[in-house]
């Protein structure tokens, strides 16, 4: 049986911002409705059917580069890897099954509401080596970027504004109260 892609979880930040903006704990632990933000974040992945690794590891990382790093080291079984910051808790299951299906057509996806990259940006297996060898706070933008240039990115439009709606502020987070409600 073919390994099927992972979703890694990205919850390695300090959420700086957030707490600047007057939150009182991390915005990852914020409540939104009867759930954390992370939980959301969580329950849609649990509900597309997908497998998942949460990057949190006890005193954070440098950064978004070592945080992917680390989750496609975690889980080098698999498939491919679709790279889920953690404080998108408005995302729809159907958007991560529908990028997960994707990555089927190209090896690089970049899903997109109303002409905004959106999360997660998903990477095939062939990726691996490039996406371990990144540190620091130097995301996969170049490898997109590199990848695009080959023609092997999909760019998957999406009607799911949750994609691009993740939490800094706490004025994100009343946005994202006002969204849930409407759900």
């Amino acid at each position: 049986m073919t390994p099927s892609p992972v979703v890694l979880i990205l919850a390695a930040g300090r959420g700086e911002r957030f707490l600047a903006s007057g939150g009182k704990t991390h915005k990852l632990a914020a409540r939104l409705g009867d759930k954390s933000v992370l939980e959301h974040v969580i329950h849609a992945v649990d509900s597309a059917g997908l497998a998942w690794h949460l990057v949190n590891p006890v005193g954070g990382t440098g950064g978004m580069g070592e945080s992917i790093s680390l989750g496609v080291h975690a889980t080098s079984d698999a498939s491919g890897w679709l790279i889920l910051p953690a404080d998108l808790p408005l995302i729809q299951p159907h958007s991560l099954q529908g990028v997960a299906d994707a990555l089927l057509e190209k090896p690089v996806v970049v899903p997109c509401f109303d002409h905004q990259q959106g999360h997660p940006v998903a990477f095939g297996r062939k990726y691996g080596e490039k996406l371990r060898a990144l540190y620091g706070d130097t995301g996969a933008r170049d490898i997109v970027k590199a990848a695009r240039h080959r023609g092997e990115v999909k760019d998957l439009m999406l009607a799911d504004p949750g994609i691009t709606q993740d939490i800094d502020t706490l004025a994100d987070l009343e946005a994202a109260r006002r969204s849930f409600l409407k759900y």
